[in-house]
């Protein structure tokens, strides 16, 4: 099963840790993503961010206005896996 995995931001130094981030917990645990980068303003709107940068796995935003570290995206791809 591949996760499906947005970055939502307008690009920013804080949008490209939270990629890093991402890709970072996805290569350690070793599980099938697409990483998708999002900088459409009414996309933001549609998962309810408030703040960039925002993490969005498998439609449900997980994380927005701050930079998660690796074991939180970590704990998020597992739980998103287990829901599949």
């Amino acid at each position: 099963m591949t996760i499906n995995i947005k970055v939502l931001g307008p690009g920013c130094n804080n949008c490209h840790k939270v990629e890093a981030t991402a890709r970072a917990a996805v290569t350690q645990m070793g599980i099938d993503a697409h990483i998708e980068k999002v900088t459409d303003y009414v996309t933001f709107a549609r998962y309810g961010l408030l703040h960039t940068p925002g993490l969005v796995i498998n439609a449900k935003l997980v994380s927005g206005g701050r930079i998660p570290t690796v074991a939180e995206v970590q704990t998020w791809l597992a739980n998103a896996a287990l829901e599949g």
